[in-house]
Parts: C-alpha cells; sequence; structure tokens
C-alpha cells in the first residue's frame, strides 16, 4: 500500500449528509463526473456501496474503474457529483483524513524496514502512542496470519506474503473502508485463486466494506457480493455474480463476463428468435430490447452447447452443422471450436467424463434448447469472427 501524505494542511470538514442514515462503511457516488480534457474519464456515475459489502468494479483498461477508485480514494477529486462515506461528503477531503485506506497492485513495503516496521510507519506518523502502535501491529499481522514474519524484510518474503503484508498495513488503521486496485495482479494463478479465497474470508470476518478494482471476471465472480460491470466511464449492470452470468443487461456484459457465442441476424416477427445465416436461433425468454424485424444477436454459453457427430434428435433444439477444428483439454471440461462457414466459429465446452471423441476435421453438430439463448439488439456490440469485441482504450 502506498503510504499517503501525512502533513499538516488545511482541509475541510466532512459534510453529513443530509439523511444522516448512511451507517459506517457506507460509499455513495451521486451522479460524479471526472474529465480528463475533453475525455470523460467518469460520467454521470452513481453508485452505492452498502456497509460491510464486498463490490467489485470490472471492466477493460480505460472503462473508469481505477479513476473510479481514486476518486473514492481522494487521490482524484470529480468534476462534478458528490462523493459520500460514511454518510459525509468528502469532496476536498485530502486521503488521509478520509477514513479508507487504499491496497495497489505494487505494495511499495519499505525494503530496509522489517514487516513490523512497515505495517507501524503510517502510525508513527501520525504520533499514536508506542503502546497502540504494538498491539495493533499484532493484531494487524494476526488478521493476516504473518506474525511469525515479523522482524523480517520484505525481501525475504513470497510475493503472496508481501501481499498479506501489504493488507495488513492497510487495516492496522481500522479504515471503514478498504480499496483494492488490482492487488492479486502481480501473483501467479495458483497463489492468485489462494488469495481469492483469503481475501474474501478476511473481509466476512471483519465486516468491512471492500471495495475492489479489476479486470479478471474470475476474481470478481468468486469474491463480489455485487458486481459493477463498467464500460465508457458508465455502470453497464450492477448486479450479483449469479445474475449477471445468468441475466446479463446487454451484450457488452454477456461478451465480458464468461463466454459466449453470438449468432448475428435479424429478429423474427414476434422477436422470440434471430433469423442468422445458420439458421433460426430460437429463445424461451423475454426480451424487451429487441424488436421484431430489427438487427439482432441471439448468444449463448458454451457450456450449454452440446457437440455430437450425428444430428440431434430432440425436436425443439437449436442446432448447427459444422467443422471441427481445434479440442481443448481444459482438466475437468474439453472445449470444441467449431466452424462455421467462413464467418463463423462457436466454442462448446463438456464436462471431461461425458465429452464425445471426435476427430478433428469431421463434420459435427452443435445443439442446445431455446431456454439457454439470450437475444440482443445488434447494434450493443462490435463483432469479430461471431464474438463480441470489446474496447481496449
Amino acid at each position: 500500500m502506498t503510504v499517503a501524505d501525512t502533513s499538516e494542511q488545511a482541509a475541510p470538514a466532512p459534510r453529513p449528509d443530509e439523511s444522516g442514515t448512511d451507517a459506517t462503511g457506507t460509499v455513495v457516488l451521486d451522479r460524479v463526473t471526472k474529465l480528463y480534457g475533453q475525455n470523460k474519464a467518469v460520467d454521470d456515475l452513481s453508485l452505492r456501496v452498502e456497509a460491510g459489502e464486498f463490490i467489485s468494479l470490472l471492466g477493460p483498461s480505460g472503462c473508469g474503474k481505477t479513476t473510479t477508485l481514486r476518486m473514492i480514494a481522494g487521490f482524484e477529486q470529480p468534476d462534478a457529483g458528490d462523493i459520500r462515506i460514511s454518510g459525509a461528503s468528502v469532496l476536498g477531503v485530502p486521503p488521509y483524513k478520509r477514513h479508507v485506506n487504499t491496497v495497489f497492485q505494487a505494495y511499495a513495503l519499505f525494503p530496509h524496514m522489517s514487516v513490523a516496521e512497515n505495517i507501524a510507519y503510517g502510525m508513527h506518523q501520525t504520533k499514536t502512542p508506542k503502546s497502540e502502535i504494538r498491539e495493533r501491529v499484532v493484531e494487524s499481522l494476526d488478521m493476516v496470519q504473518m506474525r511469525r514474519f515479523a522482524d523480517r524484510k520484505p525481501t525475504q518474503l513470497s510475493g503472496g506474503q508481501q501481499q498479506r503484508i501489504a493488507l495488513a498495513r492497510a487495516l492496522v488503521n481500522r479504515p471503514s473502508v478498504l480499496l483494492l486496485d488490482e492487488p492479486l495482479g502481480a501473483l501467479d494463478r495458483q497463489l492468485r485463486e489462494e488469495m481469492q479465497l483469503e481475501l474474501k474470508i478476511l473481509q466476512s470476518k471483519l465486516g468491512i466494506s471492500f471495495v475492489f478494482v479489476t479486470h479478471d471476471q474470475g476474481e470478481a465472480l468468486s469474491m463480489s457480493d455485487r458486481i459493477a460491470i463498467m464500460r465508457d466511464g458508465r455502470i453497464e449492470q450492477l448486479a450479483d455474480a449469479d445474475t449477471v452470468y445468468g441475466a446479463p443487461a446487454s451484450a457488452y456484459v454477456a461478451a465480458f463476463v464468461g463466454q459466449q457465442n453470438f449468432f448475428p441476424g435479424t429478429a423474427t416477427a414476434d422477436a422470440d428468435a434471430v433469423d442468422t445465416p445458420h439458421g433460426v436461433i430460437r429463445s424461451t425468454r423475454s426480451f424487451d430490447t429487441v424488436t421484431g424485424g430489427a438487427a439482432a444477436q441471439a448468444a449463448v454459453r458454451p457450456e450449454f452447447v452440446s457437440i455430437s457427430a450425428e444430428a440431434p434428435a430432440s425436436p425443439g433444439v437449436n442446432a448447427v452443422e459444422g467443422r471441427l477444428i481445434g479440442v481443448s483439454h481444459l482438466g475437468e471440461t474439453m472445449q470444441y471450436l467449431v466452424q462455421l462457414g467462413d464467418d463463423l466459429s462457436i466454442i462448446a465446452r463438456r464436462p471431461s467424463p461425458e465429452a464425445p471423441r471426435l476427430a478433428t476435421g469431421s463434420t459435427v453438430w452443435c445443439s442446445w434448447t431455446p431456454d439457454s439463448v439470450h437475444l440482443f439488439p445488434l447494434d450493443e456490440a462490435a463483432h469479430a469472427g461471431g464474438h463480441v469485441e470489446l474496447p481496449t482504450t
């Protein structure tokens, strides 16, 4: 965690929220906008984080998630709107006077200090009594199960251990809100997955509000109470993991969270199917954003796609014929890449024990039920090879 400047300077006192109903740890962004020149990094964004909630800001680079976090922390000031923490406006309040702490991807531990000295540094700057410093350092080390490393230097620790120390340094000040800006990005996959579990357990135990920024959908799905999917400085969808995965609000969300097979075409008159070059793709779900006769797209996740060498016998299923061009073993699942004509490929995934053994280059049939299909307007996202292409800037 980077330690904020603690030098004395005049700062406005936080202004209480007129409602007076926001509990300690609540974060409210009210129509917040942040400009960099003519570019709106954050665009009229409103968000409420409840006390003790674990919420993730998820999206590609340039979507505004880190800028949003930095405004909550006080490292950036909004050009419009209000930010309230625990019921008080923090506009103009510097980072060190906000009851929040931030953990960054670069842990920024002081290499010449011991673990205990790193954790105690901020409290020395604020002239906390020495007896209290010792007690709180031990308490914080116990939280992250690192007390036996108190006398080591950061260079003697692994990446995961350094991450725990950065967390302990952030928690030692007992913040109402902990802000985490991609703190697991520097870890290898196995350690990252272990730390995801540890972070969630720690947050549940402490009851502190966590605001977590990530571009990794797996992290967001595994840890969050709610996920805010961001796009171009706005929130595209805010919901729990089950909802954003199983009932995405747009093609953008559907493509970003998990994988999707997209079939562009034209919505049928009753808007319950899309007529595509590869056949009519039907859905039994109801979608009020799709208009009959308009350009549209059908979407189905790979795990709902069955694959076989023969055409499906069951009536009422969606089915397409193609050529198998790739098979990948993913451990618990097998993944199949199937080419449909010249312009579209789709993915099927089946559990390994029941996955069919099919030869690359052979003709196959892919099928799925109408209740697994989502329909979206076509102009919600750009396409490349049948899949939604997301912005990266």
